[in-house]
């Protein structure tokens, strides 16, 4: 039964429960990801009921396009939006770096996961197991998507080629492997790993070789603001050193500008030293990988495990609401992001961005 924006249904016993309905993508990675969620929701609380909603979003759709050139910075996220907005769904979850740094208003990131390993990862076509990209023979053709990756990987590795591949990731790799198109792909490290396909890694990329998306390899549940009982409930779901990275490399992105369009990468690291660190490396890339600039910042990060102040919980920071995590911490992670940016813009990131982005409309 519905009653106003909620869903609930009665049992047997006559005992009434809401149910959560979850929105999901509806590739198989996605469901993985949105079951791996629910999960964790249900193992914490055991009462509620849960339900998953699949659908299609414009990203899943136009399988013919680079991401890059498609210019629609919510791809993968508008339809599942639209359903949280008109209340068919209750939280939503995604992949951490398909959402644009400033959400639509009314919207909210309630809970940031541990992170998967951030990387990218090599996947070789079956007839060069056992090589790696400095071992492919000359002029071999690697397939990917990304700007990012193409950027850092044609300047790190001359002798390689690089051509678009589209397609979720069970699509990418039937192309690779049943045809002669492509001798490796490259796709991130933490998909591969949650559908359970380690054994086709043949290399994990380092940051010396590539570094990784903003918010790569961590999931993230979208509610809306205003739902302060749904957004209590997956609050527990935060993990604090991932949120506090991706604040910083969400603010870096979102001070550049940068989104798909433009090769932007990151680097991040908490470490424990008499105080706790938080590194961000960010670099910006001209379209070959000819032209970059790539700098390192720190600041410390207050204790996050316990919350020693009261966080208003209507502040977000770069879209995400975390009212556990010390309100210092995340200040800190954000100004850091920021600060990075404002280093790199004056030498002269935008002129590199600009380049890059006119170039790659005019592909």
């Amino acid at each position: 039964m519905e009653e106003g924006p909620y869903k609930y249904i009665r049992d047997g016993d006559g005992k009434v429960s809401r149910v959560i309905r979850i929105g999901t993508r509806k590739s198989q990675l996605a469901r993985i990801q949105t079951d791996s969620v629910a999960d964790k929701l249900k193992e914490l609380y055991p009462e509620i009921r849960l339900e998953i909603v699949g659908m299609s979003t414009t990203g899943d759709k136009i399988l013919d396009t680079a991401l890059s050139k498609i210019g629609e910075k919510s791809l993968f996220t508008k339809e599942l939006e639209n359903a949280l907005e008109r209340n068919e769904v209750d939280l939503v979850v995604h992949s951490l770096k398909d959402l644009p740094t400033t959400l639509p208003p009314g919207f909210t990131i309630g809970a940031v996961l541990k992170r998967e390993n951030p990387h990218d990862a090599v996947v070789l076509h079956p007839k060069h197991a056992g090589k790696s990209l400095d071992t492919l023979p000359q002029n071999s053709v690697i397939g990917t998507s990304s700007l990012r990756r193409a950027a850092q990987l044609k300047k790190r590795f001359p002798h390689l080629e690089f051509k678009d591949i589209r397609g979720n990731l069970n699509t990418r790799l039937k192309k690779l492997d049943e045809k002669e198109d492509f001798a490796a792909i490259i796709l991130a490290a933490a998909g591969l790993r949650r559908m359970g396909w380690e054994n086709r890694i043949s290399q994990i990329l380092g940051p010396e070789d590539c570094m990784y998306a903003v918010g790569q390899g961590a999931l993230a549940v979208e509610v809306r603001a205003r739902d302060a009982d749904i957004l209590e409930m997956v609050s527990v779901l935060h993990d604090p050193d991932t949120v506090l990275r991706c604040i910083a490399e969400r603010a870096f992105l979102r001070h550049l500008e940068g989104g798909c369009s433009v090769p932007v990468a990151v680097h991040t690291e908490v470490k424990d030293c008499q105080v706790r660190r938080l590194y961000l490396t960010g670099a910006v890339y001209s379209l070959d990988g000819s032209d970059s600039l790539k700098e390192t910042m720190q600041t410390s990060i207050a204790a996050t495990d316990k919350c020693a102040e009261e966080v208003d919980e209507r502040v977000q920071r770069v879209g995400v609401t975390a009212t556990k995590i010390s309100g210092e911490a995340q200040d800190g992670a954000e100004r850091l992001g920021v600060d990075l940016a404002k280093l790199l813009l004056s030498k002269g990131a935008k002129e590199i961005l600009t380049v890059a982005r006119q170039l790659n409309d005019a592909r």
